[in-house]
């Protein structure tokens, strides 16, 4: 059964930073490509990056451009994603997601390549 939990997750201040970081267990972990989602209440759920299996590319969200950068260990089956100068429209909770591939040139649609799912772990930013 392929497992897939984020942490890292919780409440700081408009200019702060967070790291999150997301194991997968019961997979092939460079089989897939690793990808951040958020979801903020009321909206839409909306994807934040894609690290291809080996790194070698990366797709962010206009959005976090500039802001945030994930990364991965394969020897370790885990990937991050460092979050710098935090919003308080960044306010969401965060999935990693196991995805069969990331999209050329951006993370848009991305979800109906996901194969499997974290829990999910609260960002909260306060202005």
């Amino acid at each position: 059964q392929v497992q897939v939990m984020e942490s890292g997750g919780g409440s700081v201040q408009a200019g702060g930073s967070l790291r999150l970081s997301c194991t997968v267990s019961g997979a092939v972990f460079d089989d897939y490509g690793m990808a951040w989602f958020r979801q903020a209440p009321g909206k839409e759920r909306e994807g934040v990056s894609c690290i291809t299996w080996n790194g070698a590319e990366i797709q962010y969200a206009e959005s976090v451009q500039g802001r945030f950068s994930t990364s991965r260990d394969n020897s370790k089956n885990i990937v991050y994603l460092q979050m710098n100068n935090l919003k308080p429209e960044d306010t969401a909770t965060y999935y990693c997601a196991a995805a069969q591939t990331c999209l050329a040139d951006t993370v848009q649609g991305l979800d109906v390549w996901v194969d499997h799912w974290g829990q999910g772990t609260q960002v909260t930013v306060s202005s």
